[in-house]
């Protein structure tokens, strides 16, 4: 596919937040933020927006890593999804959040594109977004008036909208630090086995007893409405039982009934309903299983 040149810009590179916000509230509604470009630059090579300013946040360490947060994960929204896939943080204790991104595009996308950016794109179809709702995890947002926090689960307005304003910068993303006994798990229908966007995304996260009675559980999809969306009635019928596979298959069964999805090139609304049936049992039941092993 031909792709034309990319539209005439003027690029900045701040140093430091205070500085980059400068520089947006001296360009307004002419100037974007850019992280790793992956779909910024696509955008503007479509012509869909052509910004006549493009202020880099790349050379803002603050912007960058991930580490323990007194009793939280704080992933910095530049970091990028090959580093969160290579954390061993992450590995071991955000388990949903690992499963995505080692399923998200290809290696050298993985190199470029920034967990923020994934986010701030807000396509119904980003695969960051039900693990960070599964897992309870808030953004923190800068802008001219100061900081705020909003959860990931009402982060998202609509199809690439957010509560997120012009002016203001995605620093991190704060996960609480997962309870002893809980797990999950992010299971991603495509139509390839690597590259290609989620037709159905599902995330779970569970938290047990000792006797393995579920405590909590957030489940979150993707992909089968305008937004993410949790699912309160399946997290309501497993709390305080027993998990075992009729009861699973019953929670599947409901999930498959409260998504919305649409019918479009890549998929009908009937078989991503039917999809969310099924990985929403198998989602469960492997966050069971890393649980119980």
């Amino acid at each position: 596919m031909f792709l034309r040149r990319l539209p005439k810009f003027d690029f900045h590179a701040p140093a430091s937040l205070p500085e980059a916000l400068d520089l947006m509230a001296q360009h307004g509604s002419g100037a974007r933020f850019i992280a790793g470009g992956t779909d910024l630059l696509l955008a503007m090579k479509k012509r869909e927006i052509a910004p006549g300013h493009l202020v880099s946040l790349a050379g803002i360490p603050f912007l960058k890593g991930i580490g323990p947060e007194g009793r939280a994960i704080r992933i910095g929204a530049l970091t990028t999804l090959a580093e969160i896939e290579r954390s061993p943080l992450v590995k071991e204790q955000l388990l949903p959040l690992r499963d995505a991104v080692e399923v998200m595009a290809s290696a050298q996308i993985r190199n470029l594109a920034t967990i923020g950016g994934n986010l701030c794109s807000a396509v119904p179809s980003a695969d960051t977004a039900p693990p960070l709702i599964a897992l309870g995890a808030s953004l923190t947002l800068l802008g001219p008036s100061g900081e705020r926090d909003v959860p990931v689960a009402d982060f998202f307005t609509g199809p690439k909208a957010t509560l997120a304003r012009s002016d203001e910068i995605l620093t991190s993303i704060t996960i609480p630090k997962p309870e002893p006994l809980s797990s999950g798990c992010y299971l991603k229908l495509m139509r390839r086995h690597a590259m290609d966007l989620a037709l159905v995304g599902v995330a779970v996260c569970l938290k047990l007893d000792g006797d393995r009675v579920c405590r909590s559980a957030r489940i979150a999809l993707g992909a089968v409405a305008p937004t993410p969306i949790r699912v309160p009635e399946i997290e309501a019928l497993l709390i305080n039982k027993r998990l075992d596979e009729a009861l699973v298959a019953e929670a599947a069964r409901i999930a498959g009934m409260q998504c919305r999805p649409i019918t479009d090139i890549r998929a009908s609304l009937e078989y991503r309903c039917s999809m969310v049936e099924v990985l929403a049992k198998r989602a469960v039941m492997e966050a069971f299983r890393r649980i119980a092993g």
